[in-house]
């Protein structure tokens, strides 16, 4: 997993990158404007800040919010890691993180009166327990689902979690929650047209921009 962003108005010009989800006793190290953060027990890296990250990607200066990564610009960061004596453990990731659902079922939530249990088709057939509670949440519909590792809009990251107890692998999202135009400003789930694509394809957020034009 790599997720990368830059927000130059908030955060100045550093760029952060994450590998893996925070853990409660972390550390971080700073070596030639270079921050990594890691789990001590195992040593394992969970994220990067990069502090002049235009220093070593000038084109990243364009960029504001979650940034698209190529290989070559990958290994530009790893041939700083190197010089910096750190791990040169970043991959390309091209995962789509926003991929077309299908509701498959919906239960209840055992602990709550508003939360639902669904059993939700993403991408490989692969099927996902997503705990929700959109109001209008429903078996046999298709939705957008962010996977774990997906970055929300505003800045938020899915990482696995429990809700009242119960497992949940990614989110299903509402219009408003992936910032579409004219979305309505309520909670609940964004609900696709049959034809609109097909299950498990990425979801495609420029043709999203006229959902509710």
């Amino acid at each position: 997993m790599l997720i990368a962003s830059y927000n130059p108005k908030n955060t100045g010009d550093t760029m952060v990158i994450i590998l893996n989800q925070n853990v409660k006793d972390q550390k971080t190290v700073i070596h030639d404007d270079i921050v990594r953060i890691y789990d001590p027990k195992n040593n394992q890296t969970l994220g990067y800040n990069f502090l002049h990250a235009s220093q070593v990607l000038p084109e990243i200066t364009r960029q504001n919010g979650q940034v698209d990564l190529s290989a070559t610009q990958v290994k530009k960061l790893n041939q700083t890691l190197a010089a910096a004596d750190f791990p040169t453990d970043l991959q390309q990731d091209k995962t789509a993180r926003f991929v077309v659902g299908y509701v498959k079922s919906m239960t209840d939530h055992p602990h709550s009166n508003h939360l639902k249990i669904t059993q939700t088709t993403v991408d490989h057939q692969q099927d996902l327990q997503i705990v929700s509670g959109s109001p209008n949440m429903r078996a046999g519909i298709k939705v957008v689902v962010a996977k774990v590792g997906a970055m929300m809009p505003n800045g938020l990251i899915i990482w696995p979690g429990k809700l009242r107890g119960v497992e949940s692998d990614g989110m299903i999202c509402s219009g408003r929650e992936l910032q579409i135009p004219n979305a309505p400003q309520v909670p609940g789930a964004l609900v696709l047209p049959d034809d609109y694509q097909n299950v498990g394809e990425p979801f495609d957020f420029k043709k999203a921009q006229h959902l509710f034009s």
